[in-house]
C-alpha cells in the first residue's frame, strides 16, 4: 500500500499520474474511422466545470472538434452551448459542430452522445462517474473525466474494473486531479524523489474555505431534481467536500507516498450547516489517514464563513520539508533548498491536462492511465468520510471491499429516492456514535 522514496523511485517511470509512453493501436474509433486528423469529442455534464473543460480541449493545439452535448437538464446543455459559441469564445467556433440533433438530455443522454466521439469528457456530478466511464471504456473511447470519480465503495469497485479494460484497450485516461500536471508540484516531487528531504514521515492538508453555493427549493421540482439541482449537498451525488474538493490535497500525499492509507479515524460534524439547502454533508472533517509504514497524514477541509482559510499540503521527511502552494523546501531549520518560480515558471494545469492528452491521441501515443490513482485517491477521501461519519476507525481492505452503495436503484424524475426530507424539510445526517459501518 506504500513505499519509501527509494521504492518510488524504482517504481515510478515518469512525474505525472500516466505511464511510459508507448506506440499503440488503440480501440478508439479516432484510429478505425477517421480519415482525417479530426478528433472528435463528445461532452457529457454541461455545468460550470463541463463548460471550462470543453473550452480547455478545444483550446489545445490539435484539430479537436465538438460533435456531441449531454446532459440531464436541457437548460443546462443550452447555457453551455450559448457560452461557448459566444463572441467571448470566437475563436472556437470553427471547432464546434453540435447540431440539435446532437444535444440530448435526460439520464439516457450520455448512451447517445458517446457513439458520436472518439474523446469524451466526463463532468457530471461524481455520483454518475463510474457509470459514464464504463460506458465510455466499453465504446473504446479515450476519456477526460473530472474528479471525483465515484462517491462510494460500489462506484470504486466498478471504475477500478473499468480502469483494467482501459489499459487494456490502451485507451488513454486523464483524471482532473490537475495538481499532477503543475509544474511547481512536478517540480517539487521530482526533488523529492531526488531525496532532498528524505522519506516523507508525516503530512498535512487542508481545504478550509467559505464553501459553496446552495440552490432552494423550486415549487413543483420531484425529489429527485431538487437533489440534482443542489447536486453538492447529497452523497450520493457528491461525496461530501472531502471527497469532492479536498482529494486534490489528499491526492498530493498520496503521489508523493505512492501509496494509499490502510486506515482512518476522525471527527466531524454541522455547525453552521443546518438548514433545509445544505442537504446531508458535513461542514468540517478532521481525519488521521494512516500509511501502512506508519506514516500520518493529517487532514481538515472546512466550510464556514468568518474562519481562517487554507488550502495546501505539507510533507515533512527525515532532511527536511516541502510546503507544496509556496513551492519551496527548506530543511528542518529552514534553510532553503529549493524554491520554484510559480510568477516565471508555472502552467495552467487545467489546460495542461488537455493539452498533453490531446497531443498523445494525435500522435498515436498510449500515455495515460490515470484512472486507477483516480479511484484509489477517491477512496481515500471516502475513508475519511466514513471515519468522520461514524467515528470509527475505518480500515481501507473493509472499507472498499464493502460493497456499500448508496446511489439510487432507478434514474427518473419521479424516482423513489433512498433519502428523503422529513416533514419539516430536513434529511437525515450522520452522528458520529451512532451511525455505523461495521460491527
Amino acid at each position: 500500500m506504500t513505499f519509501n522514496r527509494r521504492d518510488f523511485v524504482k517504481s515510478t517511470s515518469i512525474i505525472t499520474g500516466g505511464i511510459l509512453t508507448t506506440p499503440f493501436l488503440s480501440e478508439a474509433s479516432f484510429f478505425n474511422s477517421n480519415s482525417d486528423d479530426t478528433i472528435k469529442v463528445a461532452l457529457i455534464g454541461c455545468g460550470g466545470r463541463g463548460t471550462g473543460a470543453i473550452i480547455q480541449a478545444l483550446s489545445t493545439k490539435q484539430n479537436v472538434k465538438l460533435v456531441a452535448m449531454a446532459d440531464a437538464f436541457k437548460d443546462r446543455l443550452d447555457s453551455c452551448y450559448e457560452e461557448i459559441t459566444s463572441d467571448d469564445f470566437a475563436h472556437l467556433k470553427a471547432k464546434i459542430n453540435v447540431p440539435a440533433d446532437h444535444k440530448f438530455t435526460g439520464f439516457d443522454a450520455y448512451q447517445k452522445a458517446i457513439p458520436m466521439a472518439d474523446v469524451v469528457i466526463l463532468t457530471t456530478p461524481p455520483g454518475f462517474r463510474p457509470i459514464h466511464f464504463e460506458a465510455a471504456v466499453n465504446a473504446g473511447k479515450h476519456i477526460f473525466m473530472e474528479k471525483p470519480v465515484a462517491t462510494d465503495p460500489a462506484g470504486i469497485q466498478r471504475v477500478l474494473v473499468a480502469a483494467e479494460k482501459a489499459k487494456a484497450k490502451k485507451l488513454n485516461v486523464v483524471v482532473g486531479l490537475q495538481r499532477r500536471y503543475q509544474n511547481s508540484y512536478r517540480e517539487l516531487m521530482k526533488r523529492y524523489q531526488d531525496g532532498m528531504i528524505g522519506d516523507i514521515v508525516s503530512a498535512s492538508v487542508w481545504w478550509n474555505n467559505d464553501g459553496v453555493w446552495t440552490k432552494p427549493r423550486v415549487a413543483g421540482q420531484t425529489e429527485m431534481e431538487y437533489q440534482m439541482r443542489n447536486w453538492y449537498y447529497f452523497n450520493w451525488l457528491c461525496g461530501d467536500h472531502i471527497t469532492e474538493q479536498h482529494i486534490h490535497n489528499i491526492d498530493v500525499i498520496n503521489w508523493a507516498k505512492n501509496g494509499y492509507p490502510v486506515k482512518a479515524r476522525g471527527t466531524g460534524g454541522r455547525e453552521v450547516r443546518k438548514g433545509k439547502d445544505t442537504g446531508e454533508i458535513f461542514d468540517h472533517h478532521i481525519v488521521e489517514f494512516e500509511y501502512a509504514d506508519g506514516t500520518i497524514m493529517n487532514s481538515q477541509c472546512r466550510h464556514i464563513k468568518g474562519t481562517w482559510a487554507k488550502v495546501d499540503e505539507l510533507a515533512i521527511g527525515t532532511k527536511g520539508k516541502i510546503q507544496f502552494d509556496a513551492a519551496k523546501i527548506t530543511d528542518h531549520k529552514g534553510k532553503p533548498l529549493f524554491s520554484f518560480d510559480k510568477k516565471t515558471k508555472e502552467n495552467q494545469p487545467y489546460q495542461t491536462e488537455h493539452d498533453e492528452l490531446f497531443a498523445a491521441i494525435a500522435k498515436g501515443e498510449y500515455k495515460f492511465a490515470d484512472a486507477e490513482n483516480g479511484a484509489k485517491s477517491t477512496m481515500t477521501s471516502i475513508l475519511g468520510r466514513m471515519a468522520t461519519y461514524s467515528g470509527q476507525v475505518i480500515e481501507w481492505d473493509k472499507a472498499i471491499n464493502s460493497g456499500i452503495d448508496i446511489m439510487p436503484k432507478t434514474f427518473a424524475w419521479d424516482a423513489d429516492m433512498p433519502l428523503k426530507p422529513d416533514a419539516n424539510g430536513n434529511y437525515p445526517v450522520a452522528i458520529p456514535g451512532k451511525t455505523k459501518y461495521f460491527s
